[in-house]
């Protein structure tokens, strides 16, 4: 082999080392792009479903892809490859007043849906859904009243309620615009959604499906489970 013999630049030993430390990272951040995200749950604002340290992963190839699906909101303006969430669905989001901060909230309304609450009871369309007592929730030494509320669909899910006359127990009929998706805490008597100041949820700013819970990082008592 010739002294004058040219390597290519890959060939060296500090570019391999180089290439095999960044191709995992870009693999991870590839995956957690496209498919699953992990998150931290920082509220209880989700209980009984999901509670404060709550590690979670969720699903960003179920809807598409859309504005918040990659980092900096560098994702495309509309969503492709997919579709919006469905009623009942713990959806990942961002919202126009506030579009740093990912919430986690239960999609109740879809486009065109009018949505009421009245002494506690969501009512869908000008129907009260269907809910049935399931005992009691104590959680860092305050107990509620649980329910398990069932959507027309079928699907159903526990919800908390922590007094007879919240603030959000009450409200006008919202109607639900195109484009858009009205959401609820499961802990309805302190949760921050669409009954209030947070509004509507632009379709473009849902971008992921909370879809496993891993373990509790504040006290580690919950198993894996799935997200109903």
């Amino acid at each position: 082999m010739s002294a004058d013999t040219v390597f290519p630049w890959y060939s060296r030993w500090y570019s391999l080392a180089l290439i095999f430390l960044i191709a995992p990272l870009a693999l991870a951040m590839l995956l957690r792009s496209l498919v699953l995200e992990p998150f931290t749950i920082p509220a209880s604002s989700m209980l009984p479903t999901l509670r404060s340290g709550d590690y979670t992963f969720a699903q960003k190839y179920v809807y598409g892809y859309s504005r918040y699906s990659f980092p900096y909101g560098l994702g495309p303006d509309h969503r492709i490859f997919g579709h919006g969430p469905e009623r009942g669905d713990v959806v990942i989001f961002r919202t126009p007043m506030d579009p740093r901060v990912d919430y986690v909230k239960r999609v109740v309304g879809l486009p065109g849906d009018r949505i009421q609450m009245k002494s506690g009871i969501l009512y869908l369309n000008g129907t009260a859904v269907e809910r049935e007592p399931a005992g009691d929730f104590t959680y860092q030494a305050e107990t509620a009243h649980a329910f398990k509320e069932m959507l027309p669909s079928g699907r159903s899910y526990t919800i908390i309620e922590s007094m007879d006359d919240g603030r959000g127990d009450n409200t006008r009929e919202f109607v639900v615009p195109e484009g858009h998706y009205f959401v609820l805490g499961d802990n309805r008597d302190n949760s921050r959604d669409s009954r209030f100041d947070m509004g509507f949820i632009p379709d473009d700013n849902i971008y992921a499906k909370a879809a496993l819970v891993l373990f509790n990082s504040e006290d580690g008592s919950r198993q894996m489970s799935w997200i109903q």
